[in-house]
């Protein structure tokens, strides 16, 4: 009736789709291969919708203690994504005045 999950073959999965560019997330639909570079194109909030780490989700959670992790990872991915917009706008700006 239920298939039995093979977390070696998942494993196996996942770091092989790293090594071609690409991360798997799971999504209600099951595994889903992207293309790690269009990920991060995306907005913070955008990214960590896709990787089931915004804030609604993760606070669903409380219950399972990772959620603290997941909360301060979240925090962190926002203001990296926001340093390296920052940096690629004063780039832009500084190519466009040279």
């Amino acid at each position: 009736m239920f298939e039995e999950i093979n977390y070696e073959k998942i494993k196996n999965l996942i770091l092989s789709e790293y090594e071609k560019g690409n991360i798997v997330v799971s999504t209600f639909e099951g595994l889903k291969v992207c293309n790690i570079n269009d990920i991060i194109k995306q907005s913070s909030e955008g990214l960590l919708y896709d990787l089931n780490r915004d804030t609604g989700t993760i606070l669903t959670c409380i219950k399972d203690p990772k959620w603290i992790n997941d909360y301060a990872l979240s925090r962190v991915v926002i203001l990296l994504k926001d340093k390296i917009d920052e940096l690629e706008n004063n780039l832009k700006i500084k190519n466009n005045v040279s």
